[in-house]
């Protein structure tokens, strides 16, 4: 099939937005005949990405490309950036605004949560801004039969 790759902005606190990158990857992946497994688990690992860009930076991008044997994905995102990426990977650290937890997110989940879904997380982090690539490998098994 076709190699797919689209760029998405994405904007702060810009809730109502957020889950857009996730969705239109999902749409893709589903068009391509992969299994509802595969499309749920590559859908966390993006949603759980965008909303962190949403909430703990000042806006950023995504990046995501697709061909025969990988999902692909970068979020890159503008400042503050992690302080200790140990303490944001343990499961229920969050560093989340008010606005955010008012919101419903901020649980301290969305860094592990990534980490378990994914085939491989690349996470650096400055006071410039953090950089997430994650891949999603696919293999006969993720097609339906």
């Amino acid at each position: 099939m076709e190699s797919y790759s689209r760029e998405f902005k994405i904007q702060k606190n810009d809730i109502g937005n957020a889950g857009t990158v996730a969705s239109l990857t999902k749409r893709e992946l589903k068009r391509r005949g992969l299994t509802r497994d595969f499309v749920k688990t590559v859908t966390i690992g993006i949603y759980e990405a965008e909303i962190n860009v949403v909430i703990h930076s000042y806006g950023g991008y995504c990046v995501v490309k697709i061909n025969d044997d990988i999902v692909d994905v970068i979020f890159q995102d503008i400042g503050p950036g992690i302080e200790c990426i140990d303490s944001a990977l343990t499961p229920g650290f969050s560093t989340a605004s008010h606005y955010a937890i008012e919101n419903g997110f901020g649980a301290g989940m969305g860094l592990p949560n990534i980490q378990s879904v994914s085939d491989e997380m690349k996470l650096t982090s400055s006071k410039e801004g953090t950089r997430l690539h994650m891949k999603f490998n696919i293999d006969g098994d993720c097609y339906e039969s």
